[in-house]
């Protein structure tokens, strides 16, 4: 793990929203339960905070659209959902990070338009210009733009993992399948190996 960690690690926390992890939200009907069943808010912030005590980035990515959403190509049914649910748009609660995930003025909070963070945006050289080698993943969901991350990250050369408690979907059995399948392309850690290796 150490070799995994320190200032050319960054931590790519994936959509922790009001829309998407909230009670009552667009999409919290789907996702809030198992998020908060896992604790995954909490074990992100304890990632967080390893990661930044270590000289590594924090970067929280948010999913967000145009207030009329003239911005979102809805070519696959998840980005439909959000269409015909009018959320995720930039500018109301809906779109913001949860209020208890602890960002800090030091991350680099990052606003992107597919379901995979690296499409049409800047991450790349975010990570690039930072000498950032290694990425770990974690947020909703997991076998959604959590799994979308991981295989970017993966196929752009970036040694990758994933902290499976700091990680849901849907439901437990969507997660799992989700974790065996991204086991080709990243370590799976826990949120207190990571901090462990960290350590060392």
């Amino acid at each position: 793990m150490s070799d995994l960690l320190g200032q050319s690690t960054a931590l790519l926390v994936v959509h922790l929203q009001e829309d998407i992890v909230a009670e009552g939200t667009a999409f919290g009907s789907i996702f809030a339960a198992e998020a908060a069943a896992r604790d995954v808010v909490e074990h992100t912030n304890v990632a967080m905070r390893a990661i930044r005590d270590h000289g590594g980035l924090v970067v929280p990515l948010r999913i967000a659209f145009a207030s009329d959403h003239s911005d979102l190509r809805p070519t696959l049914p998840l980005l439909q959902m959000v269409e015909q649910a009018g959320c995720l748009k930039d500018g109301t609660t809906g779109a913001e990070l949860v209020a208890d995930l602890a960002v800090e003025d030091d991350d680099v909070v990052l606003t992107h338009k597919r379901p995979g963070p690296f499409t049409d945006s800047d991450l790349e050289e975010v990570l690039r210009n930072r000498g950032i080698e290694n990425v770990v993943v974690c947020g909703v969901a997991t076998n959604a733009s959590v799994e979308g991350a991981v295989r970017q990250a993966a196929d752009l050369g970036f040694h990758v993992a994933v902290l499976t408690d700091a990680t849901s979907a849907a439901d437990g059995g969507s997660h799992e399948a989700s974790l065996a399948s991204m086991g080709l392309f990243a370590t799976l850690v826990t949120v207190e190996e990571l901090a462990a290796g960290i350590s060392r």
